[in-house]
């Protein structure tokens, strides 16, 4: 009876420890494309606009200070804590908003992706 329970437990240990390996992924990562990364601190992110090529772009978040997450309008990208999204982007301007509630600041923690 003992090793059956220890069995089970190693299994669901190896599930849930499966279950959240995982990074967030807009769509599926692939080979080329262009990497943003935003570096995220209280109520501001470090530029006010970023730039990419037209094409598959990987957005990278930071968290330098506190705990943030984005969404990127227009599209499907969304990452919640540190992570990276991938999506295919026709050129246009993206607006990159926080998505969660940081604090005083949080309704202007706002940035621009300019894709060309």
């Amino acid at each position: 009876m003992k090793k059956l329970v220890l069995s089970f437990m190693i299994i669901m240990l190896v599930s849930i420890m499966a279950a959240c390996g995982g990074e967030d992924h807009a769509s599926s990562e692939q080979g080329g494309g262009e990497t943003v990364t935003l570096n995220a601190s209280n109520y501001k992110f470090d530029k006010e606009e970023y730039k990419a090529k037209a094409g598959d772009v990987t957005i990278q978040l930071k968290n330098a200070e506190g705990y943030h997450g984005i969404t990127v309008e227009g599209t499907d990208m969304k990452i919640d804590g540190e992570g990276k999204a991938t999506a295919n982007l026709k050129a246009g301007t993206y607006k990159i908003i926080c998505s969660i509630p940081c604090g005083e600041g949080h309704q202007e923690m706002t940035a621009l992706l300019v894709v060309e």
